[in-house]
């Protein structure tokens, strides 16, 4: 897999997770029955950039919740045998809130069909909204993103690689070619 091109960096990312912030309070008229479920791995420390900005733009501490969807997702039994479990904490009812799951990387909307199934056995939120940091299309699920911080137009022989400092060392946003 060979590096293309930098598609955002730490700044551009910053950039973008305010954009997201602000639409997110703006849509729903502040913060007032919102919670935010990070998708494991990467959505969870970009939702809690969201619930940081969302606290400083506010001055209220939107909870934060962490989603994982390994064994709703539809492709398990391809993955490896022994699957990583990252676990899922959602310390806090969700009826009658409005729900904004959070991750990296749109794409087939297969994760998102997932956290959705995972989200409706945890109870019955009032609306669920999904906020993505890239959407680089190719839609297998009539499946869209409420708040997008970049779309991406890809092929499918790209990746996009989302870097977090909290795993990566580094915030960027960087396309792959696959062929190379």
């Amino acid at each position: 897999m060979k590096e293309k091109t930098t598609l955002m960096d730490a700044a551009a990312m910053d950039r973008a997770l305010t954009r997201i912030a602000h639409e997110i309070l703006e849509r729903n008229h502040g913060c007032d029955g919102l919670v935010l479920l990070g998708i494991q791995r990467r959505g969870v420390p970009l939702a809690r950039r969201l619930q940081q900005k969302i606290a400083k733009f506010e001055g209220k501490q939107v909870p934060l919740g962490v989603l994982d969807i390994t064994f709703y997702r539809d492709d398990l039994s391809l993955l490896n045998e022994h699957p990583v479990i990252n676990g899922t904490d959602v310390p806090f009812v969700l009826e009658g809130r409005t729900v904004v799951m959070v991750d990296d990387v749109l794409y087939t909307g297969r994760t998102a069909r997932a956290a959705l199934d995972a989200i409706m056995d945890l109870g019955r939120a009032q609306n669920i909204q999904l906020a993505v940091l890239v959407d680089r299309g190719h839609r297998e699920l009539p499946i869209r993103a409420d708040y997008v911080g970049k779309n991406v137009p890809t092929s499918r022989s790209e990746v996009i690689g989302v870097q977090v400092t909290e795993f990566d060392a580094e915030n960027s946003v960087k396309l792959f070619d696959l062929d190379n």
